[in-house]
């Protein structure tokens, strides 16, 4: 199985939050943009893998700001690191201003395995690093993989 580029995956989603966006306290509803998240996130490990995926983990989330009614949002997803049927994807989340200029509002990490037709895992394409940026990645990836499998073994 050849491996791929992280660039080869590589997804941008802009959306303008809209009325119904909004919740209560008048700024963007967190879980729609976990919504958002989610989809770019599994449009990188489609595009990863060539396979169907589904969401195993949302390993970590962390809102940074708030959005507010007409913000441009712009979503960027990233493979991060691969297992055999496992990939992990980090989806930054930024306001972007009337020139141009994005100020990051929220970071997640999710994990996906690709499944056949059969809905099985099937294994996915490695990752070829190009930068000292994705090798960093690679290698925290290692870490947070490790955790993950820590807190199963905890029941978690």
């Amino acid at each position: 199985m050849d491996k791929k580029y992280v660039t080869d995956s590589l997804t941008e989603q802009v959306q303008i939050v809209m009325p119904a966006h909004i919740n209560s306290s008048n700024r963007l509803f967190g879980g729609q943009l976990v919504q958002w998240i989610d989809i770019v996130a599994a449009v990188v490990a489609k595009r990863h893998s060539g396979y169907s995926v589904t969401t195993v983990a949302i390993d970590n989330l962390q809102f940074k700001a708030g959005a507010v009614l007409d913000d441009t949002i712009v979503l960027i997803g990233r493979i991060t690191y691969v297992g055999n049927t496992s990939m992990e994807v980090r989806v930054d989340t930024y306001i972007e201003n009337r020139t141009g200029i994005r100020k990051v509002i929220n970071r997640a990490y999710l994990v996906f395995v690709a499944i056949d037709d059969n809905h099985l895992p099937i294994k996915v394409p490695g990752i070829i690093i190009q930068t000292e940026s994705q090798k960093a990645e690679w290698e925290s990836g290692i870490r947070r993989r490790e955790l993950r499998q820590q807190r199963r073994l905890e029941g978690f």
